[in-house]
């Protein structure tokens, strides 16, 4: 049987941490980004972790 390859935009959209959780980024991050206040542009600095439900779906499409 031949390997499964990897969905190639999500390796690039997400990181897996060392305990196993996945990364993400934030989203309306591009630009026009005057509109937003303070706390929101520094909010979305931060990285989050995906949910649980789609936990399962993401590992399988980067390994």
């Amino acid at each position: 049987m031949p390997k499964m390859k990897s969905v190639k935009g999500a390796t690039k959209r997400f990181k897996v941490k060392k305990n196993g959780q996945i990364k993400r980024g934030k989203a309306f991050r591009s630009h026009i980004l005057t509109k937003q206040d303070a706390q929101t542009r520094r909010d979305q600095n931060k990285p989050s972790l995906i949910s649980k439900a789609d936990e399962k779906n993401i590992k399988a499409m980067i390994s």
